[in-house]
């Protein structure tokens, strides 16, 4: 599976779930940590976390080692380490606060919106 496909499958688990404003930052040459960034954020807790195992479950169904999961319990702020792709799902709240666009805004969004379309 290509990182581009991993992408993919994380934005539909999300989108799966019910996430919003998912977005597809590719971070190749910015950042040593992973390629690409998925962010997007549920409206409570409970959503917060259906999101994040949605996600792992995929990924892991697909062969992939989802090697970190953190956050989780607390559901404000969680990320799933999937190696090459990190999603960061966050609390509505949080979301604004941390504005992670902001800070990665020197990277390009990537359009997963057209591949999530039924």
């Amino acid at each position: 599976m290509t990182e581009r496909e991993l992408l993919v499958l994380a934005a539909k688990a999300a989108d799966d779930k019910r996430a919003e404003d998912i977005v597809a930052l590719n971070v190749q040459g910015i950042s040593l940590i992973a390629d690409y960034f998925l962010i997007c954020h549920g409206n409570s807790e409970k959503q917060v976390q259906a999101v994040a195992r949605e996600m792992k479950e995929k990924a892991e169904e697909a062969g992939v080692d989802v090697k970190r999961l953190e956050g989780f319990d607390e559901a404000k702020w969680v990320l799933v380490d999937m190696g090459d792709v990190v999603a960061h799902i966050f609390h509505r709240d949080e979301r604004l606060y941390y504005n992670l666009e902001r800070l990665w805004g020197d990277a390009p969004r990537e359009d997963v919106q057209s591949e999530l379309m039924p």
